[in-house]
């Protein structure tokens, strides 16, 4: 049964794991230490660097399941990122190989069924493995250049595998696969169980892992993404600027040609213009051959450049 409760900066972080143990790990991904003795979660946050409303994010999504951050713009990204790097590295370079060492000491390797429960483990391993190092190869570095705000053109986030069900599934039959074909005496019985209830707890983390992954990193880069790219348009235009592209050195323009500046960045087409102005499709081709030779700009994008530096439209209105 979920907790439910929602915890909040000034609560007592071990008020926290005494009511979630199994958060232990998340601590230690968020690069946060144990002794915080009886210090807040905002104050024992501050200690080691880690911000705090992303971990409570994390934290009460991980407990309660629920939360809406599509449009979340106080979460970190890079406390998210280190997040999920550290989990990473805990779940690949000790959890697998813990686990597979666990299976070894239960079973006799001799037998081949033995060998069949082994094989099914490394292929599960192997798939998880594939999928994070994908990440850490490809997705991480892609943040990482968001971050310090460049663009890719070849990649973005929807791009990205976020789905992990097919490894799921292979961790569940493999739990089925042991309890019941492998009858085994008392201690083998007893360390298979055991085993099991870290395979059940394993497969517990994987699921929590891709849902933070799937519901507060992906929108929090897709935020990112479009912020960059309007940062993009910016640049774009500041250099515009700079280079005098604003028509400052031309003919003004007329107001009607304005109102046709405004009409194509807003997509209309000759036909809508002359509608829209109650003139002739003639004039609206006039005009559009005016505004070209008074600006030097023959783009849609160039004319929506200059619509914004020059206040025609708001920026915020423009779909980058």
């Amino acid at each position: 049964m979920r907790n439910q409760k929602m915890y909040e900066a000034d609560d007592k972080m071990i008020s926290l794991i005494r009511d979630n143990y199994d958060l232990l790990q998340s601590l230690g991904s968020f690069g946060i230490n144990l002794g915080f003795g009886d210090k807040t979660v905002r104050e024992t946050c501050e200690d080691n660097g880690v911000d705090t409303y992303t971990f409570l994010a994390v934290v009460n999504f991980t407990i309660n399941g629920d939360g809406t951050f599509e449009d979340d713009e106080h979460l970190s990204i890079p406390t998210l990122l280190h997040y999920l790097e550290a989990s990473h590295a805990y779940f690949l370079d000790f959890q697998l190989p813990y686990i597979r060492r666990e299976l070894q000491e239960s079973l006799d390797e001799h037998e081949s069924l033995a060998k069949l429960i082994l094989r099914f483990y490394d292929e599960y391993a192997h798939e998880i493995r594939r999928h994070m190092k994908y990440e850490q190869k490809t997705l991480f570095p892609y943040v990482e250049s968001l971050l310090e705000g460049h663009t890719a053109s070849d990649y973005n986030v929807e791009t990205f595998s976020k789905h992990h069900g097919a490894a799921d599934k292979k961790l569940r039959e493999l739990k089925l696969l042991i309890i019941k074909y492998l009858p085994q005496d008392g201690l083998h019985n007893n360390q298979l169980t055991a085993t099991l209830h870290d395979i059940y707890e394993n497969e517990v983390w994987i699921h929590q892992h891709a849902q933070v992954e799937d519901c507060i990193f992906v929108p929090a880069i897709r935020r990112l993404e479009q912020m960059t790219k309007r940062n993009d348009v910016v640049r774009n235009i500041t250099e515009m600027v700079s280079k005098g592209g604003n028509g400052q050195n031309s003919e003004a323009l007329s107001d009607r040609e304005k109102d046709v500046i405004v009409a194509l960045v807003q997509g209309m087409s000759n036909k809508e213009i002359a509608d829209h102005l109650c003139i002739s499709i003639n004039t609206v081709i006039t005009h559009r051959r005016n505004i070209a030779r008074k600006l030097q700009i023959h783009s849609p994008a160039g004319l929506t450049i200059y619509a914004i530096v020059n206040g025609l439209v708001d920026i915020a209105a423009v779909k980058v």
